[in-house]
């Protein structure tokens, strides 16, 4: 590389002095003495504004002497003289902002390679976090289970969308599936809060989804939490079978409904009137609502965030339609096979993150 800078700096050098020797090899009467504004020029393109206003001068100087060498100063040659002399300084001066263009535009390459660079540092480095806030994939005794996490094409690198499932006391599991508002490290931090308030909640009694919720909008608005919480939760416990039959129980606070894919294909969209988002209200409101239904052997719940089916210039009805469309065709693969077919699905990346959970019972 040093040796690479020598050869550039030396460059014009030689050319200022390849342009001495043509004027003395080729004899007075051939006049090449102009050809010495190629050595600025040459420096323009890879040197810096000091080295070729240094090269410019020179070339002009070496321009007069060997006019006075080939004795062009005469009252015949005189006007021509004086008109390469002129050409030799203009091209200089050329040179000079050219050279000035070039770093300034090299410096705003150099800026937004930096920029990038960083950026993608940051989205790697928020990716990270937001899966380590996430945790591993929940594992439920007696069902299959998996989730996923796509972040949004967005330069934000954290959200607030979580997925979660815990054993409760009496031995049924809650499933969680969330979204906070944003797309920012507060987002972020909110939601780990959110995830592990509620997960505090309902281990230590509050074990009905509707009750958990409540309660835990009245400790968010203890805590003066100026946000808004979508959440759906449920709980199931696969032990608790009776024929073959589960009871899965959920509550929703504002959230995408849940979509139940049944054994033989059928898709059911679990829509009932939805509660009021956490943060919304005041806790004196409308009571939250426990919902039920009954799983079957092979039947598969999901829960999903709004980046699913919200997508720019798709309404929610339509969103909705494309992902019972699309479970019809994907609902009874394996699970990661069925999540993956669901995200490639989805064509090109949205702006929203998305967040996935999904519970088997197994056939």
């Amino acid at each position: 590389m040093k040796r690479s800078r020598r050869v550039n700096a030396a460059l014009p050098a030689l050319v200022l002095l390849l342009v001495v020797i043509a004027e003395v090899v080729s004899g007075r009467g051939q006049v090449v003495l102009g050809l010495s504004v190629i050595a600025p020029l040459a420096s323009a393109t890879f040197l810096g504004r000091r080295t070729t206003v240094a090269y410019a001068a020179a070339a002009f100087v070496v321009a007069t002497l060997l006019g006075l060498y080939s004795q062009q100063y005469t009252a015949e040659t005189a006007v021509a003289q004086t008109i390469r002399l002129i050409a030799v300084a203009l091209g200089g001066a050329l040179a000079v902002v050219t050279c000035q263009l070039r770093l300034r535009r090299e410096a705003h390459v150099a800026r937004l390679g930096a920029e990038a660079a960083a950026t993608r540092a940051a989205v790697r480095t928020g990716e990270t976090l937001q899966r380590a806030l996430l945790g591993d994939i929940p594992t439920v005794p007696g069902l299959e289970t998996t989730a996923r996490y796509l972040p949004g094409a967005r330069e934000a690198q954290v959200g607030g969308d979580w997925y979660d499932a815990f054993p409760l006391s009496d031995g049924r599991t809650m499933l969680v599936i969330g979204d906070v508002a944003g797309h920012d490290a507060p987002a972020a931090a909110t939601m780990a809060q959110t995830r592990g308030m509620l997960r505090a909640l309902a281990r230590v009694g509050h074990g009905s989804p509707a009750a958990a919720l409540t309660v835990l909008d009245d400790v968010l608005a203890g805590l003066g939490l100026e946000t808004l919480v979508t959440v759906a939760v449920a709980t199931i416990d696969p032990r608790g079978a009776v024929d073959g039959a589960v009871p899965l129980q959920w509550s929703n606070a504002g959230h995408p409904p849940p979509v139940v894919v049944r054994a033989d294909g059928r898709v059911e969209v679990l829509e009932r009137m939805p509660d009021r988002l956490l943060g919304a209200g005041p806790g004196d409101g409308p009571a939250r609502t426990d919902h039920d239904l009954l799983l079957h052997r092979g039947d598969t719940l999901l829960l999903y965030t709004d980046g699913l089916v919200e997508r720019r210039g798709m309404t929610l009805d339509d969103g909705t339609t494309w992902l019972v469309r699309t479970l019809r065709e994907l609902g009874r693969e394996p699970l990661d096979r069925m999540c993956d077919g669901l995200l490639s699905a989805l064509g090109s990346r949205g702006d929203d993150d998305i967040a996935l959970l999904v519970v088997r019972l197994p056939a």
